[in-house]
Parts: C-alpha cells; structure tokens; sequence
C-alpha cells in the first residue's frame, strides 16, 4: 500500500502544477473592466518603478548601441524597442491596466503619442 502511495505522489504533484497555472483567459476582461485597488497599488509601488527603470537601462543601452544601429540603419526600430516600449508601459498605461496603453476611454489622447 505504502508503495502504490510513494509512485502516486510525483503525478499528483506534476498534476497540481499544471492545474494551478491554469487561468482564465484575458479575453473574458471586458474593456469597461476597471482595475480594482489592490491592483492599482500593485502597479503604483512595483511595476511603475520596475518600467522607469527599465526604461533607463533602455536609454543607457540604446546610447551604447546607437553607432552599432546606425551602421545597421535600424535607429529607429532600436529606439522603439529599447526606449519608447517601457516607456509606454511605465508612463502611458492607465494605473492597475494589465494592457498596455490607456483604456478605450482614453483612446483619444493615446492616439496621438507615437
């Protein structure tokens, strides 16, 4: 009996694994969902200071790469993914949105930052 138990418990465990990381899919999130307050200072006191530095290290990278990129001729795709992509994510995403960019009330405004 002891056995049949011992040889069980790595399935039971690889099972509880897989079946935690299961979660409903974001498509189910409704755009007029708003982000509760526990989110919004989850975001406030880790994320956003997460994205500025990110967005410096960006910066530092993009400066150091920048002869590289322009021998490359793709300036401007580094800028974008180094400089301009967590800087959106730090400075333009609404505060608790798991989406980048601001909601579709906002829609207006974050149309005109390219």
């Amino acid at each position: 009996m002891v056995k049949r138990f011992t040889a069980l418990k790595p399935a039971l465990l690889g099972a509880t694994l897989i079946l935690s990381g299961i979660t409903a899919p974001a498509a189910f999130a409704g755009p007029e969902d708003e982000p509760t307050g526990g989110e919004m200072m989850v975001d406030a006191l880790v994320a956003r200071p997460i994205g500025i530095a990110t967005t410096v290290v960006g910066v530092a990278a993009f400066i150091v790469t920048l002869p590289f990129s322009a021998l490359g001729g793709n300036i401007d795709k580094a800028a974008d993914k180094l400089v301009l992509d967590p800087g959106r994510e730090a400075f333009v995403r609404c505060l608790g949105c798991r989406q980048s960019g601001a909601p579709d009330r906002f829609r207006g405004q974050e149309d005109d930052i390219q």
